[in-house]
């Protein structure tokens, strides 16, 4: 795929379906019918990290253009295989039109790492240092949490709950609204509400998925944010160059992860931090 100068239009992109048309335009980047999809692949995880006491599960879609990946997390069997299989030999400019959203955010995500790459565009790099799951997670819940502006007492709604996550603003003072879709609860036994609505008017600040991009539930919390000026923070794997777009348009910073994900090796891995201030949405 050819990787043209990063774009910066100084548009505040404020839905998925303006960003899609724009990209189907060829306002971003390259035509879309003529990058394809090389590579379709899923990836199911369990784990348990030494220490803790839950488990959980993940399923990724990811699709290659070129030579970038992009990627959209689904609830665990959500999707088959047949649907990986059915995105090969496809062009972008098809799939951002396909009846699966997570296809639809896998294939924004592809182009747009390739037309806007991280390493060009982020305010700055974090490594995430080689070693256990857990050691893993935990550097990267700070390096996530450093981009939320938010005072000790203030209450910050969580929602995709990462147990890292709660761990990291635990130990800095802030209360939290946990909430993910699955239901459950956390490492502390707080339930985990799945109505993310029902507790805006109770929080301060948003810590947010990108799988809220796949499920269809970001755009509201978007408005949210945007409406009252809260801080909102997305911390991205899935849609990783995809949230950098909606800076300024309600989200005030991304934590944005590209595959291969922190999970995946004990090695170094590098996750790409963007802020709103002084800087065109996309």
């Amino acid at each position: 795929m050819t990787t043209p100068e990063p774009v910066g239009t100084g548009a505040s992109f404020t839905s998925v379906t303006d960003l899609i048309e724009a990209v189907g335009a060829g306002r971003l980047g390259p035509d879309p019918t003529t990058e394809q999809v090389s590579v379709a692949f899923t990836t199911r995880q369990g784990a348990r990290h030494a220490g803790r006491d839950r488990s959980y599960r993940n399923q990724v879609l990811s699709l290659r253009v070129g030579a970038t990946v992009g990627s959209c997390a689904t609830e665990p069997d959500e999707l088959s295989d047949d649907v990986a299989y059915d995105c090969v030999g496809r062009s972008v400019a098809e799939l951002l039109n396909h009846p699966v959203p997570a296809v639809r955010v896998a294939a924004l995500d592809a182009y747009l790492a390739a037309a806007r790459p991280h390493a060009r565009t982020a305010d700055d790099a974090v490594t995430i240092p080689a070693g256990t799951s857990l050691a893993k997670s935990t550097a990267r819940a700070a390096a996530v949490v450093d981009l939320l502006a938010v005072t000790p007492g203030q209450h910050v709604l969580v929602v995709g709950v990462v147990n890292s996550l709660l761990g990291q603003l635990r130990q800095r003072g802030l209360s939290y609204l946990p909430c993910d879709l699955a239901g459950g609860s956390t490492e502390w036994d707080e339930p985990c509400l799945p109505d993310a609505a029902a507790l805006l008017d109770r929080c301060d600040a948003l810590l947010v998925s990108g799988m809220t991009l796949g499920n269809g539930t970001f755009e509201p919390l978007l408005r949210h944010a945007r409406a009252t000026g809260k801080p909102m923070v997305a911390f991205a794997q899935t849609g990783s160059a995809v949230l950098p777009c909606f800076l300024g348009a309600g989200l005030s910073a991304v934590s944005a992860e590209p595959y291969p994900f922190f999970w995946l090796d004990g090695g170094p891995t590098t996750l790409y931090r963007y802020r709103a201030a002084g800087r065109p949405s996309c």
